[in-house]
């Protein structure tokens, strides 16, 4: 089956995206012409390694490229300060040089707190994103954010700093539990929500044999994701514009995360579908859709067995204003007012930074009312 390739043109900072089987196997000839000497600095998470390394570390093998490793453990709360120094400090005793190569090897978390750790040593390294998780394939391994957690916020501390290389195998999508797979295809769903209705089309009737294991239906929403995304990156790579699109379900997304620490409880994707729902459902409030887009949306992630609702969570939550104020820390602030992803319907999102702090308790009393 044939490699697919997403280019990100960003000049000097330009990059390729390789989305396909098989990639593993040939990580070495992918790495080759970025490297200076034949040796990287893999780091990876436990669960990951166990699945996967040996398959990584034959196939730079098979090109001569070394490789150093340095396992972390898994979870989200690695994205922390804590964790940085361990990279950090490690890379430094690994004598990593300004000129050579860190691979990012696992999910988002790994991703996000690897690619931190080359911005920051030797104020820049190179590095390069092989994700292993459907999410960190379709979103966070691809335009360059960079950053840990503070126990203020989710992604409050980091840096852009975009990889030489991002190689999607999508084999490795085969050993997620299912739960982690549709997480993950929570941020498949966002795009076709903020900006391709076709695209949501296309996932109401693929989504199910995706879900299934479909490796050609895997690769066609990986690149179409990635591509969306490069589209949007290029167009804004420091998120001063059209790339809050991107953040459609995260500001409900990241305070639900936060309410429940950072934990098993909720995974990202599916605190990012949840805030997909609410999203929606507050732009049909506000009139800026009708009722059919939020139902429409709220049908698709049962159907694909989902969690869609705040009843959907398990244990407590704040309340209305707890949420609230756990959403004043997002990164999209501006003058102390919270930034929205809201729709005019499938395929249209827009920024809106004028919504009335009693219209968003309303719609989560409402929410929260449910669970009860």
């Amino acid at each position: 089956m044939r490699v697919k390739t997403i280019h990100v043109p960003l000049g000097d900072r330009a990059y390729d995206i390789a989305i396909g089987p098989g990639l593993l196997a040939q990580a070495g000839a992918h790495l080759a012409p970025f490297l200076r000497r034949k040796r990287v600095f893999v780091v990876t998470e436990d669960r990951v390694a166990a699945l996967h390394l040996k398959a990584l570390t034959a196939g730079l093998d098979a090109d001569g490229v070394q490789s150093a490793v340095l396992s972390l453990p898994p979870g989200e709360s690695t994205k922390s300060w804590a964790q940085l120094q361990v990279v950090v400090e490690w890379l430094l005793e690994q004598r990593a040089e300004r000129g050579d190569i860190v691979v990012a090897f696992g999910g988002g978390v790994i991703g996000d707190l690897v690619g931190f750790a080359a911005a920051i040593l030797r104020r820049g390294v190179g590095f390069v994103q092989i994700p292993t998780s459907l999410l960190a394939q379709v979103d966070s391994s691809v335009g360059g954010k960079t950053g840990i957690n503070s126990p203020q916020g989710k992604n409050l501390i980091g840096a852009f700093h975009q990889p030489r290389l991002v190689l999607a195998d999508i084999d490795v999508l085969a050993t997620l539990p299912g739960r982690d797979f549709l997480a993950g295809y929570g941020e498949v769903v966002k795009y076709g929500l903020l900006g391709d209705a076709a695209f949501f089309d296309w996932l109401e009737a693929n989504g199910p044999a995706l879900a299934a294991g479909d490796v050609a239906a895997r690769i066609e929403a990986v690149a179409k994701a990635c591509q969306m995304k490069a589209d949007i990156v290029v167009a804004d790579e420091h998120e001063h514009g059209e790339r809050a699109l991107l953040n459609l379900g995260h500001t409900f997304g990241h305070a639900l995360e936060a309410a429940t620490g950072y934990s098993a409880r909720l995974l990202h994707g599916e605190a990012v579908a949840i805030g997909c729902a609410l999203a929606f459902e507050l732009s049909q409030r506000l009139g800026h859709c009708s009722q059919e887009a939020p139902s429409r949306l709220r049908a698709h992630l049962q159907a694909m067995g989902m969690k869609r609702d705040l009843a959907d969570i398990a244990g407590d939550l704040p309340d209305a204003d707890g949420l609230i104020a756990l959403m004043g820390q997002d990164k999209k602030v501006v003058d102390g007012r919270i930034a929205f992803i809201l729709a005019r319907g499938i395929g249209a999102a827009f920024v809106a930074r004028d919504v009335e702090t009693r219209a968003v308790r309303a719609l989560l009393a409402a929410a929260l009312k449910q669970r009860a």
